[in-house]
């Protein structure tokens, strides 16, 4: 079996800014829910078995209380914000497990996720289904890939290398070093991704490269600089990296059995109905049925 896990937040935030306004009978905006609730079922019509779905249920996370410039809430439009309890809701109703995460971030419930369902031997491939960086710390040679659904492309181990210039073990390292404004950390000055690629392409991780730049063995532009940065700095670069680094014993699963879609709840129809989208209902029934026929 193939295993599916999903952003959810960032679902949420592409169909926000992709499909037209739409408000529900009492006038909040659904138009996203709307849009991902049928991405999803499109997934599921495509004979996708397992499958779970991750959301920041709240914006902030444990990560907040470590440094206060990680990313919040601010300034995320109400419109948005206020659609991510309907989506949980409108998920569970469909009969797809969803980990509305609060002390986690979503990203770590993936992370949770895959490495668990990666665990066991009757899965084939773990799909993580995000453009995000941060997720590329989790792949795993061809067994642990990360698919943005989006731009249709797929990632492996080979992948990553081929974008970041480094193995997916060394991303962490990478995120520590040239930071990740999205998320609120700046990196070390004058560690830009090239320079860091190259750097980590040799000595995998932080900690293994020499401070003194007469022990590197390797050329790069402005290396100088950036021994004394990391010199400097090193103790930040380290911990920039725990910001990094997602927590794989987020609460998610057991079994990969949990993730099995066996078709929508009763009250999937009245969800169908808030969003105005009655075919949504048919499709989801239509599509429990062919996967019972095919057993």
């Amino acid at each position: 079996m193939n295993v599916f896990v999903l952003d959810g937040t960032y679902e949420l935030f592409r169909h926000f800014y992709a499909v037209p306004s739409v408000k529900d009978q009492d006038g909040l905006e659904v138009g996203a829910v709307r849009g991902v609730i049928g991405s999803v079922l499109a997934m599921l019509e495509e004979n996708v078995t397992h499958i779970g779905v991750a959301t920041d249920h709240v914006v902030e996370s444990f990560r907040n209380d470590l440094w206060p410039g990680y990313k919040t809430g601010e300034g995320i439009e109400p419109a948005l914000l206020g659609q991510f309890q309907i989506l949980e809701d409108a998920l569970t109703a469909l009969g797809v497990v969803v980990w509305p995460m609060v002390e986690f971030e979503a990203d770590d419930a993936l992370a949770a996720a895959a490495k668990r369902a990666a665990m066991e031997s009757r899965v084939e491939q773990v799909f993580i289904c995000t453009p995000d960086k941060d997720l590329a710390q989790c792949v795993n040679g061809r067994r642990v890939v990360q698919f943005d659904r989006r731009a249709g492309v797929l990632r492996d181990a080979d992948g990553v290398r081929a974008r970041f210039g480094v193995d997916p073990q060394s991303m962490t390292d990478y995120l520590g070093l040239v930071g990740d404004a999205a998320d609120g950390y700046p990196g070390l000055p004058g560690w830009g991704a090239k320079s860091t690629a190259v750097v980590l392409s040799r000595y995998q991780h932080i900690e293994q490269i020499p401070l003194d730049l007469a022990d590197w063995d390797i050329k790069v532009r402005g290396a100088a600089r950036l021994a004394t940065s990391l010199s400097d700095q090193r103790e930040q670069a380290l911990f920039y990296r725990t910001l990094a680094t997602l927590r794989t014993d987020a609460p998610v699963l057991e079994s990969v059995d949990e993730l099995m879609w066996t078709g929508p709840t009763a009250g999937f129809f009245d969800i169908c109905a808030r969003l105005n989208v009655p075919g949504y209902f048919r499709r989801a029934r239509a599509a429990a049925a062919d996967r019972l026929s095919l057993e």
